[in-house]
């Protein structure tokens, strides 16, 4: 029970995929260039990036269920805000908060997954959990499309408030078994600075940064350059958190049979030819085409992600679940808001000199050789070990 509580709490906050979608639409609405819209990223994903390891750590302390049902609050508070924003900067705030909420929770659902699972069964649990967190970013495209069609760009936020409230009430009335604070000190420099701890962590840096190309530049061409309305948009926008969830649990799966580094470099390759594949898209592109590769590159994305995390968990004892979670989670969002403010700097620089759909191959073709160049970086990871003290 607790790692479904753990897995709805995280598709909560995974539904802000639906936020991606509502860019053209909010920067209409405020009057803001698209590469002013970023911030609307930024803020988010910057907030997250600080708060998931800084929670995780913390509720190694006090607990990771308090801390769970704190970002859950929080991230309600934090849908209405932005729901109700009159302003971009206020808009802005409303995210922040949002981002710190995400922080609590994804800080901690990691090591409520993996509680009191044998470590020969956290891949599957932790596939099982990244595969509600894609459920929510596929999930979220779709949903937006229909209410920003039907009701504004405002409805998708609002319509998280319930949602929140459900999971929160959930994790209120579970009873959560096997969880204690630890009176262990808080995790080790030591432990974070392992050179497989820092190369997992450098893959997921590039992973994902690379794969907000798509979050962030998809809708514009979606929109902008094959014209189709929010709500079809959002359809084909979610095949690449599709594909993510898809692959979750056969990665997990993977892994705990094979190890980290074959499901991590594959998933890689796969992700930077997804992505080169989407570079070439133009106006006349098939949207089976276009389909396929923002499946590939999500699919690959999931392939990665599970096994990197357990890799990263593997590393540290069991006492420090929460901080190894969280690290994960903050190698991702560091990478997101690097990954977001270079694309985005490219994607508006070489737009105004020419045009939309060649600044959005340009951007695309950069983000698959990072990918690709990680790929190659990854052969050199060894098997995920279990954490043995004194190591």
């Amino acid at each position: 029970m607790v790692r479904w509580v753990a897995a709805a709490g995280a598709f909560v906050v995974s539904l802000d995929s639906m936020v991606n979608i509502a860019f053209p639409a909010m920067a209409a609405a405020f009057g803001a260039p698209p590469e002013r819209v970023r911030w609307v990223i930024i803020c988010y994903t910057g907030s997250y990036a600080v708060m998931s390891f800084v929670a995780g750590a913390a509720a190694d302390r006090i607990g990771h269920v308090p801390v769970f049902r704190a970002g859950l609050a929080l991230s309600v508070a934090g849908f209405a805000l932005c729901g109700l924003a009159p302003s971009f900067p206020l808009l802005l705030v409303g995210r922040a908060v949002q981002g710190v909420a995400g922080g609590l929770v994804y800080g901690t659902a990691p090591a409520l997954a993996t509680l009191g699972a044998a470590a020969s069964l956290h891949g599957r649990r932790l596939g099982f959990l990244n595969a509600a967190i894609g459920l929510g970013f596929a999930s979220g495209p779709v949903l937006a499309g229909v209410l920003i069609d039907a009701l504004g760009w405002r409805a998708v936020f609002h319509a998280r408030v319930p949602a929140g409230l459900a999971a929160l009430a959930w994790a209120l009335l579970v009873r959560w078994r096997g969880e204690r604070a630890s009176t262990h000190p808080l995790v080790a420099a030591r432990d974070v600075l392992r050179s497989p701890v820092l190369t997992a962590s450098g893959l997921s840096f590039v992973a994902n940064g690379a794969i907000f190309a798509i979050w962030l530049l998809a809708p514009f061409y979606i929109v902008g350059v094959r014209g189709l309305s929010a709500s079809a948009g959002g359809v084909l926008f979610m095949l690449t958190p599709l594909g993510t969830a898809a692959a979750a649990p056969f990665a997990g799966w993977l892994n705990d049979r094979l190890g980290a580094r074959a499901p991590m470099v594959a998933g890689l390759a796969l992700e930077a030819v997804g992505l080169g594949a989407l570079s070439r898209a133009d106006a006349a592109t098939p949207l089976a085409a276009v389909a396929l590769a923002l499946g590939a590159a999500g699919f690959g994305l999931g392939l990665f992600q599970v096994p990197n995390m357990a890799s990263v968990m593997a590393a540290f004892p069991a006492r420090h679940a929460g901080a190894a979670g969280g690290l994960t989670f903050l190698a991702r969002t560091v990478g997101v808001v690097t990954g977001v403010t270079i694309l985005a700097a490219v994607f508006a620089a070489r737009r105004a000199v020419v045009g939309l759909q060649p600044a959005f191959a340009e951007a695309l073709t950069l983000a698959a050789l990072a990918v690709a160049g990680a790929a190659v970086a990854g052969l050199a990871v060894g098997r995920a070990r279990a954490y043995t003290p004194g190591r």
